[in-house]
């Protein structure tokens, strides 16, 4: 997409149909992007199996770029800067991987948790094909991250750039809370990851959906939030390298990092946000009779 200058906007006194008008406005109103993310979810539920596992996969592999930097961060820079200045930066480089998958436009569990349900709470589609969905791309998904995290304590340390003991420091991020306070944690990684698709098509073009994209995930890293895919590549690893993660923490973590994102990414976007968007749309429909 690209901006609109100033000296190309139409004027008042344009004959520019209002719908035209309002497409060329520099500001998208929601409806439209409602439009969009609908259009959106239409396609990723009408998609191939093979197609949707593919791509499912890729975003985990993708992802795990966020993990392997920071490790790196961690080995790198845990004696030589302040603490705080780490944890900016690591903060950052969480949201490497992100802008990969999300500028990629691979198919994001987290993104599909508000994305695709808003088809549903259309009418556009059925529960059944939701599920579908869902269960198709967190598969492929944790496929891709598992590969991911075993590949990196593997590459991680024989370049000498990764000291195993990073690993564990990201994985103890993660699983060292009390199950509620896990779950809560989730609930907001996953409304912040269903805002993140409503942001990007909000957004007139690729420098600013970066933008949006960094702005999101790098708030989710600072905070320390349970993204459910990020997350399992961090914890995999810290289990994989042998930093005391068991079995036991990595089940835990999957279930409270799955329902808290899918619980936020529903009702704190697809359902307020068509909630929200959706009267606009009507009132223009009827205006159109």
């Amino acid at each position: 997409m690209t901006m609109v200058s100033p000296q190309d906007r139409p004027e008042s006194g344009s004959d520019l149909p209002q719908a035209d008008v309002r497409e060329l406005a520099p500001k998208k109103a929601s409806k439209q992007i409602l439009k969009h993310e609908i259009a959106e979810g239409v396609d990723a539920l009408e998609r191939p199996l093979a197609g949707l596992f593919v791509s499912g996969l890729s975003a985990g592999l993708d992802l795990g770029f966020s993990l392997f930097l920071m490790a790196v961060a961690v080995t790198e820079f845990t004696d030589e800067i302040p603490r705080l200045v780490q944890k900016v930066l690591v903060a950052n480089l969480y949201s490497v991987g992100f802008i990969f998958v999300i500028l990629g436009r691979s198919e994001l569990f987290t993104e599909q948790t508000a994305l695709a349900v808003l088809p549903t709470l259309g009418g556009r589609s059925s529960i059944a094909a939701l599920l579908r969905l869902w269960s198709v791309v967190w598969i492929a998904n944790m496929i891709g991250a598992a590969a991911f995290a075993g590949l990196a304590t593997l590459i991680g340390p024989s370049l000498g750039v990764i000291d195993p003991g990073a690993f564990g420091t990201i994985a103890h991020r993660m699983t060292d809370h009390p199950s509620q306070a896990m779950f809560l944690s989730a609930v907001l990684a996953g409304w912040l990851m269903g805002l993140v698709s409503w942001l990007v098509a909000a957004g007139r073009d690729t420098i600013s959906q970066i933008v949006l994209v960094w702005l999101v995930t790098t708030s989710i890293g600072f905070a320390g939030l349970h993204h459910v895919i990020l997350g399992a590549i961090e914890v995999l690893a810290g289990a994989f390298a042998g930093q005391g993660v068991g079995t036991a923490e990595v089940g835990r973590f999957l279930l409270l990092a799955t329902l808290g994102n899918i619980l936020g990414g529903v009702v704190f976007v697809a359902i307020l946000k068509y909630g929200l968007s959706r009267p606009e749309a009507q009132a223009d429909l009827a205006e159109a009779r």
